[in-house]
């Protein structure tokens, strides 16, 4: 019985602390870039486009694809970057718990 209290203290911790990474990922941002720097997409930890910046040597009818590919390639920068992130931050929080391999943090 004492283990199983044990592990409730440690969820309701866990929960509170999932709560205080959720707000936290409300202001963090990444910066992703590609093409040496020509192309900067900026992205909450949520995931949504704050901003994208293009170095104005890009604006020339010929370069539209490579424009485009660039500034996929920016957005998944930085929003692998945001996955790091909070990867390594479910890892610290969730240290020591008993989670089965494989299951995914935050649901």
């Amino acid at each position: 019985m004492r283990d199983i209290m044990g592990l409730m203290s440690k969820a309701k911790e866990m929960q509170e602390k999932m709560q205080a990474m959720q707000a936290e990922m409300e202001t963090m941002t990444a910066d992703g870039t590609a093409g040496g720097g020509m192309v900067t997409v900026t992205l909450t930890g949520k995931g949504v486009m704050q901003g994208v910046k293009i170095d104005p040597s890009m604006f020339k009818e010929d370069d539209v694809e490579i424009l485009e590919d660039l500034i996929l390639a920016a957005h998944n920068d930085a929003k692998a970057k945001i996955e790091a992130i909070v990867a390594e931050k479910t890892k610290e929080m969730t240290a020591g718990l008993p989670i089965p391999p494989g299951m995914k943090l935050p649901f």
